[in-house]
C-alpha cells in the first residue's frame, strides 16, 4: 500500500503506558465533547462522532466514561468551546509535519506548537505548506494471526469498497476513501475482522528518510507535540526502520 504508516509498529524506548493511556483518554474525551457540541448526540447523523467513537472503542476507554462525556457536552449550554486548528510545518531535516489541535486557548495553543518545533530543529509554517504532500484517506489495520487468510481478507476488503490493500509481518493494511471507510469498516467486521487501528488519517505521499542527528530529533519533537494535551494528531511523512532506531539514544 502505497504510503501507509508503520509508525505504530515502533515500540518507543521513553514511553510511560500508564501516562501515555491517559493522555489518550484525555484527548478522545475531548474529541468526543466537541463533536457533541458541534452535531448532537446521535452517532447515526453525527459522523465526526461516530468515528470519535470508533477510536474511543478501539483504545477501551468505558463506556461509562464516554457516556458521562456526552451527557456533559449534551448539557452544558455555555463553558468551554474547544476550536479546531492545523499547523504545518517541517521537522528537523526537512521532514513534512501536521499537527491537528482541539483547544480552547489557541495563543497558548501556537505558542507550545511554536516551541516544540525550534526546540527540536523544526520550523513551524504556513497554512498550506505542506498539506499538499498528504492523502486524506481511511486506513482499517488488522493484527495478522494464524487464523487469518491474506488472500481471503484481500478479497474480502477489495468486495468491501478498499481501495488499497497491503501486509507485512505483523499487519494488513486496508486503505479506503475517506467516505467509504464506514461502510467498509462496517463490511469487515461483519466478517468478524478486528481492527487494531481504525480512522480517517493522512497518508503522506512520499517517504522522508533522515540522517541518525535529525532522525532523533524528529522522534523527541513527535513525543513533544503528542505530549500537548491540546494535540489531537501529529502526522508526518517520517520513516524510521529498527535498525536506525537501536542506533539512536533517544
Amino acid at each position: 500500500m502505497a504510503g501507509h504508516s508503520k509508525w505504530h509498529n515502533i515500540k518507543r524506548r521513553k514511553e510511560s503506558q500508564d501516562a501515555k493511556r491517559a493522555k489518550i483518554f484525555t484527548k478522545l474525551s475531548k474529541e468526543i465533547f466537541a463533536a457533541v457540541r458541534e452535531g448532537g448526540t446521535d452517532p447515526n447523523t453525527n459522523l465526526r462522532l461516530r468515528m470519535a467513537l470508533t477510536k474511543a472503542k478501539a483504545e477501551n476507554i468505558p463506556n461509562d466514561n464516554i457516556e458521562r462525556t456526552i451527557k456533559k457536552a449534551a448539557g452544558e449550554t455555555g463553558g468551554v468551546q474547544y476550536e479546531e486548528i492545523t499547523y504545518e510545518g517541517y521537522g528537523p531535516g526537512g521532514a513534512a509535519v501536521m499537527v491537528q489541535a482541539l483547544t480552547d486557548n489557541k495563543n497558548r495553543s501556537a505558542a507550545d506548537i511554536r516551541h516544540a518545533f525550534t526546540k527540536h530543529g523544526g520550523n513551524l509554517g504556513e497554512n498550506g505548506c505542506v498539506s499538499f504532500l498528504f492523502d486524506k484517506k481511511g486506513q482499517l489495520i488488522i493484527d495478522r494471526t494464524d487464523e487469518i487468510d491474506d488472500e481471503e481478507l484481500m478479497l474480502e476488503a477489495i468486495e468491501a469498497g478498499a481501495e488499497e490493500f497491503d501486509s507485512d509481518d505483523e499487519s494488513f493494511y486496508i486503505q479506503t476513501p475517506p467516505n467509504d471507510f464506514e461502510d467498509v469498516k462496517k463490511q469487515l467486521e461483519s466478517k468478524n475482522f478486528q481492527f487494531s487501528k481504525a480512522e480517517v488519517t493522512m497518508i503522506p505521499q512520499t517517504k522522508a528518510e533522515l540522517t541518525d542527528e535529525h532522525a532523533e530529533k524528529m522522534l523527541k519533537m513527535i513525543d513533544a507535540l503528542e505530549d500537548n494535551d491540546d494535540v489531537q494528531s501529529v502526522y508526518h511523512n517520517f520513516e524510521v526502520d529498527e535498525k536506525q532506531l537501536a542506533r539512536l539514544s533517544y
